[in-house]
């Protein structure tokens, strides 16, 4: 890396910003974007499309796959993708990419695995379940051998058939209390290490696990409990370490089973990935912190001898996601490319995102991750092409 530069610049988007809109392939070109993540599978959303000549907001009410759902792929799956009738046309993801093909735009599968409320809820059995019994309907558990496969399956069917460049891969760990789902009214409620106690999933399987781990289930979950509601009645800081609530040996058990959990989900995903396109180019959404859960979740210690990039979000313009592209840099070190996942979207100052970008590139980012091309107004568009121009090769 030298300078400001980086060595890959990649723009996300949604099917349906793509369908229907002539000018799209134009705006991209125009801002220097030559290669495109695309959502092949995705969590619902409510979506504005500023510049969409035909609509200006698109309710995908439900996480779906954005191909056919085709019965001899699933069939003898107890949990199955649903289809979308809001992506513009029955094969979105693959219409649209085909456009972005033909103009000469390199394309990747952004594919979202654990995050599905409509799934959940139809198949609660394989869900996240907290230490009071509290389950999280939008986290699947990725331990789950029903969900592995529904993973492996969908990571399979979202590149078939398709000439594509590479995958983007998110929610490939754990999902945790956090959520913005609909009226989310739980942030701040558990702050600092109340977020990792209430993220801990407590599944039969898990307590299992844990028991072979010399570790006892239910001393584990009374621990869990008690230091939750410490919390909550301030007689635990924020701050406080987990293991002021676990002991050494229940904490390593916790992440060992769910560090395992994900790399079993990476690779049954990346083996269906890669028998579909052998060279795919493979970018995986991560965190530093061994704790962290989400879309993003932990980067676990065999995570980057499996994948070409990670992907780190830098949304907010903080000196905290500065630290943690810094961070993720020392982790993986000079052998996986580091992506900085950067947004023009409010609540971010426009006249800042040039110095927040600089700072991250600084910091160890030798990509940079633009969100996102069909969210944007004109004013933001032009935000992202600023990006672009002081940051490409």
């Amino acid at each position: 890396m030298s300078g400001r530069t980086v060595d890959r610049i990649v723009a996300h988007a949604y099917p349906w910003d793509v369908l229907g809109d002539p000018h799209f392939v134009d705006r991209a070109r125009a801002l220097g974007v030559t290669e495109i993540s695309l959502a092949a599978s995705y969590h619902s959303t409510r979506a504005a499309t500023p510049l969409h000549p035909a609509h200006k907001v698109v309710d995908a009410h439900h996480a779906a796959l954005y191909r056919p759902i085709r019965p001899a792929a699933w069939d003898g799956h107890a949990v199955t993708a649903r289809a979308a009738t809001w992506g513009g046309s029955e094969d979105a993801f693959a219409d649209a990419a085909r456009i972005l093909i033909d103009a000469g735009i390199r394309v990747n599968a952004w594919i979202v695995l654990s995050h599905s409320t409509v799934l959940g809820q139809a198949h609660p059995d394989v869900t996240v379940v907290n230490c009071f019994g509290d389950r999280y309907p939008y986290a699947l558990a990725p331990g789950h051998p029903d969900i592995v496969r529904y993973a492996r399956t969908l990571a399979a069917e979202a590149v078939r058939g398709v000439d594509l460049h590479g995958v983007s891969i998110e929610a490939c760990g754990q999902l945790g209390i956090a959520h913005v789902g609909p009226h989310e009214k739980t942030d701040g409620a558990f702050p600092g290490i109340g977020d990792s106690l209430m993220s801990i999933s407590c599944t039969e399987r898990e307590r299992a696990l844990w028991a072979e781990r010399g570790v006892a289930p239910d001393k584990m979950i009374a621990k869990l409990r008690s230091g939750v509601d410490a919390l909550s009645r301030g007689t635990l800081a924020p701050d406080a370490p987990i293991t002021d609530v676990l002991g050494e040996a229940e904490a390593d058990a916790v992440l060992s089973v769910r560090h395992a959990d994900a790399d079993a989900l990476r690779g049954a995903v990346l083996g269906a990935v890669r028998a579909e396109i052998p060279a795919a180019r493979v970018t995986l959404h991560c965190h530093p912190n061994p704790w962290k859960t989400g879309p993003s979740p932990a980067l676990t210690p065999a995570a980057s001898g499996d994948v070409d990039a990670v992907l780190v979000s830098a949304w907010p313009g903080t000196a905290e996601t500065v630290a943690v592209t810094k961070d993720t840099r020392a982790i993986v070190g000079e052998a996986v490319d580091v992506g900085a996942y950067v947004s023009v979207l409010p609540p971010k100052n426009l006249d800042d995102v040039s110095s927040h970008v600089a700072a991250t590139v600084a910091a160890g980012a030798n990509e940079l991750h633009l969100y996102h091309l069909g969210l944007v107004n004109k004013v933001q568009l032009d935000a992202l092409g600023r990006i672009v121009r002081e940051n490409a090769l």
